[in-house]
């Protein structure tokens, strides 16, 4: 059975943050650009930051150091935390709804759902004790989650494509869970670690793993990187 697509969501922070408060989100957290890495374009970045998202290309490059990273982490007997919230991605162009679950998933201490029955609150209730794998499967099955994607994924700026078109653009989430920098890919078979942070270098933290993503394909330009914080407002 082919596995199901949805239209591609654009790397918007407002098409991001309606979506979110579309599922219930209390818009106290606002997703915004990261403009640029040096410390004076990070530091009018909004603090705290809770989570981070990067959008990159999927070139050969990457898929030759994912295969690598992936039989690395095997061998050395890669654990994760259980507190982490790990979703896989078995719907295709679905990463950025994806990266937007893993961003929430992993802050809902600090991120509130002011509504009980809100489609978001559910979807991580219900799915909490599951598996990646089952979590993806359940996924597969909300409505109200795929609902929200198709509209939030018609509203950005540039037209959606369509759904058979070939997407070679790539959500990802970073995260701190217990002092722990965390990268979340769906596509990955587990949450890769990338060492201590804290919450006030967090940006900083997420930002030199990102300089990386970067380095491994220096010809290209397409990279967005979007900040989870708290509205200054």
């Amino acid at each position: 059975m082919d596995s199901p697509r949805w239209l591609p969501l654009e790397s918007n922070p407002e098409v991001m943050t309606k979506f979110v408060s579309c599922l219930g989100m209390k818009p106290s957290w606002q997703f915004g650009d990261v403009y640029g890495l040096d410390p004076e374009l990070l530091s009018m970045v909004p603090r705290p930051v809770c989570a981070v998202l990067l959008l990159f290309p999927v070139t050969e490059k990457y898929e030759a150091y994912k295969q690598e990273e992936e039989e690395r982490l095997k061998g050395q007997g890669h654990k994760v935390s259980p507190d982490v919230y790990f979703i896989k991605q078995t719907i295709g162009n679905a990463c950025g709804t994806i990266g937007l679950i893993h961003a929430v998933a992993n802050n809902q201490f600090n991120i509130s759902f002011p509504e009980p029955d809100s489609p978001l609150k559910k979807f991580l209730e219900q799915t909490a004790k599951m598996t990646p794998e089952e979590r993806a499967t359940f996924l597969e099955k909300d409505e109200s989650i795929r609902v929200t994607h198709e509209s939030s994924a018609q509203e950005g700026q540039t037209e959606a494509p369509s759904l058979d078109e070939k997407v070679n653009l790539h959500f990802i989430a970073f995260v701190n869970v217990g002092g722990q920098l965390f990268e979340l890919d769906g596509r990955k078979p587990f949450p890769v670690v990338h060492g201590k942070t804290t919450e006030d270098t967090f940006l900083e933290d997420a930002v030199e793993v990102c300089k990386i993503f970067m380095a491994r394909d220096p010809q290209e330009v397409r990279f967005t990187i979007i900040a989870l914080s708290k509205d200054s407002f």
